[in-house]
């Protein structure tokens, strides 16, 4: 009976033994080899894990940079050009500079400006409401106002404006990592260049309608006259589908295109107040010239 219980200890021990030996070797064959440098670069990033530079997260953006040949299509939008410089002296590339942007919410179509035709009380969610109608007015185009970009964020950087039903992008915390913009349904936000003083000048409408048809949805929509492409000297506008768009890379902040806009589809922001027109300062002269006149026939 102990020899039993003997040759049983014995055989389990080798037979562990062997399984151990394969495993080993097995582990050995199929080892990944995993760059010590990923490891820095990761360190090196702000953790976010947002997706803003297109990859899962900061752990898999560290992986790119390490096997890329040179930065020039990869940046963290989070950590900005410090960020990608500090990356690029673990690796000894050169760093590339991206020019920061920040996102706008190119929808006008508030409580005043697009009146709400019907009432909604499904599941408060941009996309499934999106997936069932046109939604609480007759824009099949404009902002649904449930929220879901705003709950994207991770940065604290928007919020529902209750007056209006639109979000807001708070500028200052804005990162540009593009969760807003992936997660509305309706594809109103967008990515662009972050100007000095953070002006910027851009359409304020995605409604593709006709004229006729979309000013019926929206008081404040564009309407595709091409009076703005008209105008513009730095062919920064395009127009396609009914509708007018501002490159924020050419474009040169004249503003001439927003004041021929007839129906104020194009916003300028965080500008100067425009000077008073020549013609308006001439006006009292005018009107002392009509006296001088005056006087000189009763003479």
């Amino acid at each position: 009976m102990d020899s039993i219980l003997l040759y049983t200890i014995i055989s389990l021990s080798t037979l562990g033994l062997v399984a151990a030996i394969i495993l080993y070797f097995v582990a050995q064959k199929f080892k990944v080899f995993e760059d010590p440098k990923i490891d820095l670069v990761e360190e090196s990033l702000p953790g976010a894990n947002c997706g803003g530079c297109g990859f899962p997260g900061c752990r898999n953006f560290a992986e790119a940079c390490v096997k890329a040949d040179n930065l020039e299509n990869l940046n963290c939008p989070v950590g900005g050009n410090e960020t990608m410089a500090n990356v690029a002296k673990i690796l000894g590339l050169e760093a590339v500079e991206a020019e920061p942007q920040v996102a706008v919410i190119r929808c006008s179509g508030s409580f005043e400006n697009r009146p709400r035709t019907n009432s909604y009380e499904g599941a408060q969610n941009c996309t499934i409401v999106h997936n069932l109608y046109t939604g609480d007015t007759d824009c099949p185009y404009g902002c649904l106002g449930l929220g879901e970009c705003v709950d994207a964020c991770n940065f604290d950087a928007m919020y529902m404006d209750e007056k209006t039903g639109l979000p807001v992008i708070i500028d200052d915390n804005c990162v540009a990592c593009g969760a807003c913009v992936e997660a509305c349904p309706r594809d109103i936000i967008e990515l662009r260049k972050r100007n000095k003083k953070d002006r910027k000048i851009f359409v304020s409408c995605v409604n593709e309608d006709k004229g006729g048809i979309a000013k019926k949805y929206c008081s404040v929509t564009c309407t595709g006259c091409t009076k703005c492409f008209k105008v513009c000297p730095f062919d920064a506008i395009t127009m396609n589908n009914n509708l007018a768009f501002i490159d924020s890379e050419k474009c040169k902040l004249c503003r001439k295109c927003v004041v021929e806009c007839p129906t104020e589809a194009i916003h300028e922001i965080n500008f100067p107040p425009r000077r008073v027109k020549e013609e308006a300062k001439a006006e009292p002269k005018a009107g002392l010239t009509e006296q001088i006149s005056t006087k000189n026939s009763d003479n």
